[in-house]
């Protein structure tokens, strides 16, 4: 029976069978000072997990390895301003629609109603509510005197999770060190554990890469509230993957190489284009793709990525690539290990089957 079988035979899938307790000063509130010091916990098939550097990771790899890294780079995309005749508002930007038009999300909702105006910074920044979305989201127009990057650096903050208490000192720690295209309101976290040196050596070893793109939404960090999984709607992200990182996958593909995505983010994207297709190609669009157990993956070998929360959608997904007890069990190992967990925490390396010798290592 295939995995498309056995969903279709499954009624109910318990959310709180992927439930566990984190002691909340296991939360990682702040960067460490070197990116690449974070630990990583290392899982390969039934080999016992063992407790490394992610400056490590290199020795985990080999010549032909791929990795498909997410380029998005997260913009200061809470603003903060005046209603004009009123109180103060704020707005998160989630995706942008046109030129001058964004989907928000905004607080107090009383305050922006059709036609209410912001101003951000006077004269030069503002925007008026155009229209209120299902679900409460809003799309908003803005009207800017500048350069728009330039004046939303200036305007904007850094959209941390919700889970996290402390000011980001340093904004550049919430985007990776390879992020290129702007439109996340959150970061790719799995990739903020490389340095430009980490990737050199990684180079040197033969270890291949190439780069998507998925924004990532606040989605990501809602928790599923269905009791029974298979009633969540999963939230829409946008992605886009070119001629050249396609062919790149389909040919480590053809030649038995490990394709390995850093973040459930790659994970999604690759899968979504192969599930649309029965094969990969470039193409772009939107994702909904939810990934939960049984779930046949058409392309991944491999797994990097961070401590995920309790019953949520990406913990599914990593269970669905490892099996629901074994990650479980990393799980608790790593609470017990002390591990920082979520996006400024430590990470994972997980490969479903472990790494069997070349014949030159035999």
């Amino acid at each position: 029976m295939s995995s498309d079988e056995k969903k279709a035979a499954q009624a109910f899938i318990a959310r709180s069978d992927y439930y566990y307790d984190l002691p909340e000063e296991l939360i990682a509130q702040t960067a460490i000072p070197e990116r690449d010091q974070s630990r990583l916990l290392y899982l390969a098939g039934d080999e016992p997990i063992r407790h490394l550097k992610f400056s490590d990771l290199p020795e985990l790899l080999r010549a032909g390895d791929l990795l498909v890294f997410n380029n998005s780079k997260v913009i200061p995309a809470r603003l903060h301003g005046q209603k004009v005749g009123g109180g103060p508002v704020e707005l998160l930007l989630l995706r942008q629609e046109n030129e001058t038009e964004w989907r928000v999300i905004g607080r107090p909702g009383k305050r922006l109603k059709p036609g209410a105006e912001i101003s951000f910074i006077p004269n030069r920044l503002s925007a008026v509510v155009k229209e209120i979305l299902p679900g409460g989201e809003r799309i908003v127009s803005f009207k800017f005197e500048g350069i728009w990057a330039e004046l939303l650096a200036e305007a904007g903050e850094m959209p941390l999770p919700p889970y996290i208490h402390e000011k980001l000192s340093d904004p550049e720690r919430y985007n990776t060190v390879y992020a290129k295209v702007d439109g996340s309101a959150a970061a790719p976290t799995a990739g903020l554990h490389f340095t430009p040196q980490l990737l050199n050596q990684l180079k040197e070893r033969g270890v291949e890469s190439c780069e998507l793109c998925l924004h990532v939404g606040l989605g990501t960090f809602r928790p599923v509230k269905e009791d029974n999984i298979l009633e969540h709607k999963m939230h829409s992200e946008y992605y886009s993957l070119s001629e050249a990182a396609a062919a790149q996958i389909n040919l480590a593909k053809a030649e038995g190489r490990r394709v390995i995505a850093v973040g459930t983010t790659s994970c999604r994207v690759l899968e979504t284009i192969a599930a649309k297709y029965s094969e990969l190609r470039a193409d772009c669009g939107e994702s909904e793709l939810f990934i939960y157990p049984p779930y046949d993956f058409k392309l991944l070998d491999g797994l990097i990525t961070n401590f995920h929360l309790p019953e949520s959608t990406l913990l599914l997904l990593v269970s669905a690539l490892m099996g629901k007890e074994k990650v479980l069990a990393a799980y608790q190992e790593a609470i017990k290990e002390g591990y920082r967990f979520f996006s400024f925490g430590d990470a994972c390396f997980f490969l479903p089957e472990a790494k069997k010798p070349d014949k030159a290592e035999d």
